[in-house]
């Protein structure tokens, strides 16, 4: 079985100092290729300099270009500008447009920023409306954010009927935003939250959707895995036998790439296929996202 992490921010700081033991250990673990969002103009450079340098490491790291909702204070059109004029430099080189998005917990707590809420909602969907377009011109997929939102994400997903769509990022939502999503081409990134119990809406609308429409997913270093599942260790014998000093075990971040597999784990319980079919139609489905 071969896994790829269809969203994790291997650019972090948090990652900086163990990459090289890191990387190996996915390496080990099967996990063989690492999607790297962006999400502002200040770390553009920092993806695809970190995909460039790791060309050669059998983890294939690829990078995404986009602006996140979060990061739009100080932000204009010239920052757009910057967006579309290094997209199109680098096209060969990343394969979609994200992290990318519309939240609207930013948006309602603007006002905490000198923001109303309604030139908040206006500033992000300004930025999300040129990044689809942007995808829709380089026949990119995309990355797309959610919170408290779908409502007005569906209606932009429908105007711009991306011929490659994309990906829902750490989707949250019920069965029939799930079905409205799906029906127009996207895979739903499949993360952390299946390993909180708590979550039994994700958790039931996970089980009823088919294979053909996930993907998985850490977020890393964000989104940590319950205390349910991660009490239990997923290194392998190999791993176990490297020095302590290069060991990087599940607790010393908050989370990682290597989570990947423990969140593996927790869909195959909810699926009632056999591991390796799971794990063969997830990777089937990243190709058809970013790689066809």
């Amino acid at each position: 079985m071969q896994f790829t992490d269809s969203h994790c921010h291997l650019d972090d700081i948090a990652f900086s100092e163990q990459l090289p033991i890191l990387l190996a250990q996915c390496h080990q673990l099967a996990i063989n290729r690492i999607i790297i969002p962006s999400i502002a103009p200040n770390n553009f450079n920092q993806v695809l300099s970190l995909a460039k340098r790791h060309h050669n490491n059998p983890i294939k790291v690829y990078p995404c270009l986009g602006i996140h909702p979060w990061f739009l204070k100080g932000l204009d059109d010239s920052h757009l500008k910057q967006l579309s004029e290094i997209v199109n430099k680098s096209r060969n080189d990343i394969v979609a447009i994200g992290e990318i998005g519309l939240d609207g917990t930013i948006a309602k707590n603007a006002e905490t920023h000198g923001q109303t809420s309604a030139d908040n909602w206006h500033h992000q969907q300004h930025f999300f409306d040129f990044q689809l377009n942007l995808a829709k011109e380089q026949n990119l997929p995309v990355i797309v954010h959610h919170r408290q939102s779908h409502d007005k994400i569906m209606p932009f997903l429908k105007r711009y009927k991306l011929n490659r769509a994309g990906i829902i990022h750490g989707f949250t939502g019920s069965y029939q935003q799930a079905k409205g999503y799906i029906d127009l081409g996207f895979r739903l990134g499949v993360g952390s939250t299946i390993t909180y119990s708590r979550a039994k809406k994700t958790i039931n609308t996970i089980k009823r959707l088919p294979l053909g429409s996930l993907v998985l997913e850490t977020d890393a270093p964000s989104m940590p895995l319950s205390k349910e599942v991660t009490g239990k260790e997923i290194l392998t014998t190999n791993l176990n036998k490297e020095p302590a000093k290069n060991r990087m075990t599940l607790h010393s971040l908050a989370n990682s790439p290597i989570n990947l597999i423990k969140i593996f784990e927790v869909l195959a319980t909810i699926h009632p296929e056999k591991p390796d079919k799971i794990a063969h139609q997830l990777e089937r489905n990243i190709e058809q996202v970013f790689f066809t």
